[in-house]
């Protein structure tokens, strides 16, 4: 499935939030990476998809009525085996009924878990005066606490990409503190010209939000995707 039809089916059924799993098939149009990541609705399937994918993995849950997974509890990483993999399920569908009630479950993402790197966010929202607008900034829950963030219109070039990276303190991180290896700025400002693309080329995406994106020594990758659309 395309993306145009992917948001045209999302636009017909009502819905304003894409899935995780379809915000990456956009992302993939855009040349934004993400890691190998299986859609699955049974737990056969999903044990299936992580022994294929290889341990560690991270199992989200999939569905319109949780939008926050994390807080949700819908959110296992590390899963190092498959006995701890059918452990996780189990208590990520304890844990949704818990904490948001007898909600629909749609499936479960199935996500290659990747190595630890500088997380950093990048957004984006169609602004009514400015147009597309790209925010860039210190990722995980840093965004919300310190607010370090930066914005750009959009489309922007590598330049000035790069630029708005270190207009914040997230740039300290990424040249590399402690014995930690120094972020790929260039592959980091690409993704951010690609966000930016993305948002000036669908007039139906209204906000972006890849939060983490984990900013390695040899690429950056988005590990979390969520879209809103224009109803």
């Amino acid at each position: 499935m395309g993306y145009k039809e992917i948001i045209e089916n999302a636009i017909n059924a009502g819905r304003d939030v894409l899935p995780e799993h379809e915000a990456y098939k956009i992302c993939e149009e855009f040349g934004i990476a993400y890691p190998p990541t299986r859609f699955t609705t049974t737990r056969e399937e999903a044990v299936e998809a992580a022994n294929s994918l290889g341990y560690p993995v991270v199992l989200k849950v999939v569905s319109a009525s949780v939008i926050h997974k994390s807080d949700a509890g819908g959110v296992i990483v590390g899963i190092a085996s498959q006995k701890e993999f059918t452990e996780a399920y189990d208590l990520i569908l304890a844990s949704v009924k818990e904490r948001v009630g007898d909600v629909t479950i749609d499936g479960m993402l199935v996500q290659k878990a990747m190595p630890k790197a500088a997380e950093v966010v990048v957004g984006g929202l169609k602004d009514d005066l400015f147009g597309p607008v790209v925010m860039f900034g210190s990722g995980g829950i840093l965004v919300e606490i310190f607010k370090d963030v930066s914005f750009r219109l959009a489309p922007l070039d590598r330049e000035e990409a790069l630029r708005q990276i270190k207009e914040t303190k997230a740039y300290e991180i990424l040249k590399g503190v402690r014995g930690a290896p120094a972020s790929d700025l260039e592959a980091l400002a690409n993704l951010i010209v690609n966000a930016g693309n993305l948002l000036s080329s669908l007039p139906e995406i209204k906000e972006l939000d890849f939060n983490p994106v984990f900013a390695a020594s040899d690429g950056s990758v988005v590990v979390d995707a969520r879209m809103v659309i224009r109803s």
